[in-house]
């Protein structure tokens, strides 16, 4: 498959690319120094490549994140909301209306975002960081309502927070509890192949559980 990573630098995108890369499949990581997401003629032109390289996508899997809060509602400070919307919201809005047509000629697409129980369950301190990842989800759930009639999926994955071996290493007494490790993650991304396009379709996936 050709399977491309967003947000493919840090400790998650390094355990989703190597998941799919022992597999066997193409796996096209970028980051913010490779593609600056936020610029949508270049989100477009990474598409236009991708779609002169190999015709098609197999796998989007979205994990440009970032949080930000306050100790408060009141203390809530807006500038977090403009930059959790260019990191959550607009990189996803790109990626997704660029790669939706290349999704469509797969015979076994999966787009996926990383969203958090936050989204569903706000708290007072997180108010922009839960709105975020709404609109995300909602955004996401609109690709999967235009991929209906196709063999490709959306699908969120939901996680309280994640949690990689450096995490561990640096607080090692620390429990984590509730925590998804990005190992998890990215064999849950795999396994989503595994499952027919219509029954993961506009769904959310509680790794939680």
């Amino acid at each position: 498959m050709i399977v491309l990573v967003t947000g493919a630098g840090g400790p998650t995108g390094e355990a989703v690319t190597g998941y799919f890369r022992k597999n066997g499949h193409t796996v096209i990581g970028v980051d913010k120094q490779d593609v600056d997401l936020l610029d949508r003629a270049a989100v477009a032109g990474l598409a236009e490549r991708i779609d002169r390289e190999h015709g098609r996508v197999d796998g989007v899997v979205h994990l440009v994140g970032g949080w930000r809060g306050s100790d408060s509602f009141a203390e809530t400070d807006l500038a977090d909301w403009d930059a959790l919307h260019d990191l959550l919201i607009r990189t996803l809005q790109h990626v997704s209306l660029a790669f939706e047509p290349l999704l469509r000629r797969s015979g076994n697409g999966r787009f996926v975002i990383v969203s958090a129980k936050a989204a569903q369950h706000p708290e007072a301190g997180g108010a922009a960081y839960a709105a975020a990842k709404a609109a995300a989800e909602a955004w996401t759930f609109s690709l999967a309502d235009a991929l209906r009639d196709t063999s490709s999926a959306a699908t969120v994955l939901v996680v309280k927070a994640l949690v990689n071996d450096a995490m561990r290493a640096a607080r090692p007494d620390a429990e984590f509890a509730g925590f998804t490790d990005v190992n998890d993650l990215a064999a849950a991304v795999g396994g989503l192949y595994d499952r027919p396009a219509q029954e993961i379709n506009g769904t959310r996936w509680d790794l939680t559980s």
